[in-house]
């Protein structure tokens, strides 16, 4: 069985093929969500949402389709991820039993979990997501989880490719901004293996402190490397930014600051000069952001609202990703390879 968890379980090529599959649903080929018809998608989420839940039901509903929506704590108990441990805490059901159960309602399970921002490598080993694939017995799909969010990363490939065409050799830039509090990384790490899977050269502009997980890194200047491309990581956020043809902003906190919220903000403080401003982005440069953005502190009124920015087009292409990768999922349940194990 095959999963849609991380984006380093395919390889460049086969994500490519998504990309395609939605380029084409969204220009009219109603063939490419032919799967989605009398199909259900259950999604958790254990954290807030705007355009992930919608974007899913909006793909279900247009597919023929539909979605049920779980809110943990709120319409549900919470749910335990830990193998070993006595519950008498606060979670009332285990994933063992929670993720087999809900994969007998429908096809496809699809999860949104956000990092703890305890310890960083506990929010790498992405344990929630990890949960529900392996006690699954239908697909699953990562809607973010603790590292990544490739859902997110798919649709700005998608956006990158109708506003430049060709993505081969581009010049992608993803750049750190100041923020009220510290965020998840999946956002960034799954901008960067999307621009690396396309082919485009890749920076990642941030201050000192501020540093990506190492692993993937190291998977995005892998698949550089196989482009011909290279991956950069700078402290100069001018420097990088000059001559790019795609400037992503994105905020995250300090893996050096979890846990400590005032010095975080003192922090994000000190960095108050790396808001983005229409200065940031060539006459040719698309600017992109995975929203919700806090305006005139993380990206500036002129910019966004400039035509350049290219934030809503990105918004609109999670569900005709989305739909390509439900698409592929159903089409290949039958399967009894697994990418998530």
């Amino acid at each position: 069985m095959q999963h849609w968890v991380s984006m380093q379980e395919y390889e460049p090529a086969q994500l490519a093929k998504l990309v395609q599959s939605a380029l084409r649903h969204k220009r009219g080929a109603t063939d490419e969500a032919s799967a989605l018809r009398e199909r259900i998608l259950t999604m958790v989420f254990f954290n807030p949402s705007l355009r992930t839940r919608t974007s899913f039901e909006a793909a279900m509903l247009r597919g023929g389709g539909h979605a049920i929506c779980l809110n943990v704590g709120g319409d549900t108990w919470k749910l335990e991820h830990r193998s070993g441990v006595v519950m008498d805490g606060p979670c009332s059901e285990h994933i063992r039993e929670a993720a087999p159960v809900l994969s007998r309602y429908g096809d496809l399970l699809a999860v949104r979990t956000f990092a703890a921002l305890h310890d960083p490598a506990e929010d790498a080993k992405d344990q929630v997501i990890r949960a529900f694939a392996d006690h699954a017995t239908v697909p699953v799909i990562n809607m973010e989880s603790a590292l990544e969010h490739p859902c997110q990363g798919m649709a700005d490939w998608m956006t990158i490719q109708e506003k430049l065409g060709s993505t081969s050799g581009r010049r992608f830039v993803l750049t750190w901004a100041p923020h009220v509090k510290a965020l998840p990384m999946a956002v960034p790490h799954s901008a960067v293996l999307a621009a690396a899977a396309a082919g485009m050269q890749v920076t990642v502009t941030h201050p000192p402190g501020y540093e990506l997980n190492a692993g993937i890194l190291d998977r995005v200047a892998g698949w550089c490397a196989l482009a011909g491309t290279e991956l950069n990581v700078s402290t100069d956020q001018q420097t990088a930014c000059r001559d790019a043809d795609v400037v992503y902003v994105k905020s995250w906190g300090s893996p050096e600051l979890y846990d400590q919220a005032e010095r975080q903000r003192a922090d994000f403080a000190r960095y108050a000069d790396w808001t983005v401003g229409t200065e940031h982005v060539g006459p040719d440069g698309i600017l992109m952001h995975c929203l919700p953005v806090r305006r005139n502190l993380v990206i500036a009124d002129a910019l966004l609202d400039d035509p350049r920015s290219v934030v809503v087009d990105q918004a609109e292409n999670r569900m005709w990703i989305q739909s390509a990768i439900i698409n592929r999922l159903l089409e290949g349940a039958g399967s009894s390879t697994s990418s998530s194990t």
